[in-house]
């Protein structure tokens, strides 16, 4: 149909008169770009005399396609071929299409009566090309301020943003948006370290297909913040050489680099880890000093200090020996110096024990202002026995010990032995003294020397003649002292000495005796009262 015959005929059905039904459903109707498409009417079967489609333009109406008594008339560029009409129901068939071809339909169908209606096709270009670039190559936490902006080819575009698989909700101050049909920009304003973490990805959609954006990252640098030295409370004296280290670290992106201080002055030492050779180098910690680390982040140029820790370094002491005298002691004679000192170490604390247990000034201990010395005067006996000095510091404790011997004596000598014994008896009398050195001891019987010089005597058979008097004499070669006790001995005939029985021996007869025969009683009552008793009568 030419476009003469084509506006005639739309005149003629002006002059006809016609009316808007329901003869399309509502739109739009959307379709992808190079396929088919039906715009569908809301009419069922009927005979339709004419049915016309028109594009609307801002001028005069395209014809699309006109079928007259169910004949389709020649159709004209751009729809040749391209385009059928249902003559039933006044369906009509288009594609493939092309960009062109979205817009507002008309169709006009003429029956028994003459109706109209319109119909949006719109013809969606796939979406494709899902691209997101920053504005920015990285960002730096609260100072950075991030649009990442998405593009998209396609039509009728619908952005989303996701971090991850949650979709990012604009607020309007930290989070911004802003889109139009091509693109979307997403603005993150003082941009913070978790507003990136994971990957970021941008969802492009139309009715008919959605696409995803490749993972997006972005480095946040942040930090350096909690910044902290281990160990936060470090003993307040640490043993001088010895594998103690203070570690500091940091929250930081890029990692931080650290310096360290003494006081308010840096060390030349770089790194996480302040060792205490480091230290004892730079001959510090002589008393107790803080330390502080910095942690510096290049990125953010942000320096952030650690809290201070405090202490003092002490060399351990080591070395102890105990001094003491060199001549020989004599209990009641002599005096006794004692003296303590260390070879290396810082000595706060210095006591004194005496066979493990603690001494104290009063009497004849008499100790330096420091504890350094002792003197005991004058010496006893008692004073015999091991000594220690204890010397002590923060970081550790060291003994020494010196062995005194006091000599004295010989005191407190006596005999052991009987005093009496019968002829042909073994007879043992036994000497002995409080001595140091032991003592040397002989014996003398009725005042005459013998040639017995240990302390037993020994009488292997008991003799008359043995009857007399032994003294014991006990000497020290050391104190020169001489000591003597005097044992009284007397041999008599055999069984002299038998004096029967002793009390007690008797006194258990005589019990005994007596159990028996309440025994015996018992046994006779109870017998009788078993035996029966024979009637007289």
């Amino acid at each position: 149909m030419d476009l003469f015959a084509f506006k005639t005929l739309l005149v003629l059905l002006s002059f006809i008169g016609c009316c808007a039904g329901n003869v399309l459903p509502p739109g739009p109707v959307d379709a992808k770009l190079g396929t088919n498409v039906t715009l569908k009417t809301l009419i069922g079967k009927a005979e339709l005399a004419v049915i016309i489609w028109t594009f609307k333009t801002d001028g005069e109406p395209i014809p699309v396609a006109t079928s007259s008594s169910g004949t389709l008339q020649p159709v004209k560029e751009p729809y040749i071929g391209r385009v059928s009409i249902n003559k039933t129901n006044g369906y009509l068939t288009l594609g493939p299409l092309t960009t062109e071809d979205s817009g507002v339909y008309t169709i006009t169908t003429v029956s028994a009566d003459t109706q109209t209606g319109d119909i949006e096709l719109r013809v969606l270009v796939p979406v494709s090309d899902v691209t997101i670039t920053s504005n920015v190559p990285e960002a730096v936490e609260h100072n950075s301020t991030v649009v990442l902006t998405c593009k998209a080819k396609g039509s009728f575009l619908k952005f989303t943003w996701l971090k991850g698989t949650t979709p990012i909700v604009p607020d309007g101050k930290h989070f911004a948006e802003k889109s139009d049909e091509t693109s979307s920009v997403l603005t993150i304003n003082h941009v913070l370290r978790t507003d990136l973490i994971g990957s970021i990805y941008c969802s492009v959609a139309n009715s008919l297909e959605t696409e995803k954006s490749a993972p997006f990252n972005l480095t946040v640098h942040y930090g350096p913040d909690e910044v902290t030295i281990t160990p936060l409370a470090p003993p307040k004296v640490i043993r001088a050489k010895s594998n103690f280290n203070l570690t500091c670290s940091a929250r930081s992106n890029p990692p931080a680099t650290f310096t360290w201080y003494h006081g308010e002055q840096m060390m030349e030492n770089s790194g996480p880890v302040l060792t205490l050779e480091v230290i004892e180098k730079h001959r510090l910690g002589a008393k107790e000093e803080a330390y502080t680390c910095r942690a510096t982040n290049a990125k953010t140029q942000r320096t952030v200090p650690s809290p201070a820790v405090s202490f003092a370094v002490m060399e351990a002491i080591s070395g102890s020996k105990v001094s003491g005298p060199t001549a020989t002691l004599i209990a009641g004679n002599s005096t006794a110096n004692l003296s303590c000192q260390a070879t290396a170490g810082t000595v706060k604390t210095i006591s004194w024990l005496k066979d493990g247990k603690a001494l104290s000034a009063g009497g004849r201990h008499v100790f330096a202002t420091d504890m350094s010395s002792m003197m005991i005067n004058l010496l006893q006996k008692e004073d015999n026995g091991e000594y220690t000095c204890q010397l002590t510091n923060p970081v550790n404790t060291d003994k020494a010990t010196y062995k005194m011997v006091v000599n004295y004596g010989p005191e407190g000598v006596k005999v052991d032995g009987p005093e009496a014994v019968e002829m042909n008896d073994i007879v043992e009398l036994i000497c002995s003294a409080a001595s140091v050195p032991p003592a040397n001891f002989t014996w003398k019987f009725n005042g005459t020397m013998t040639a017995i010089k240990t302390a037993k005597y020994r009488i292997d058979m008991a003799r008359y003649k043995n009857s007399g008097t032994y003294t014991c004499e006990a000497h020290n070669d050391v104190t020169d002292k001489t000591t003597t006790h005097t044992h009284t001995l007397s041999v008599k005939e055999e069984g002299a000495l038998d004096e029967g029985l002793s009390d007690g021996a008797i006194a258990g007869i005589v019990i005994a005796i007596l159990v028996a025969l309440g025994a015996a009683i018992a046994l006779i009552v109870y017998c009788r009262q078993k035996v029966p008793v024979e009637s007289p009568y």
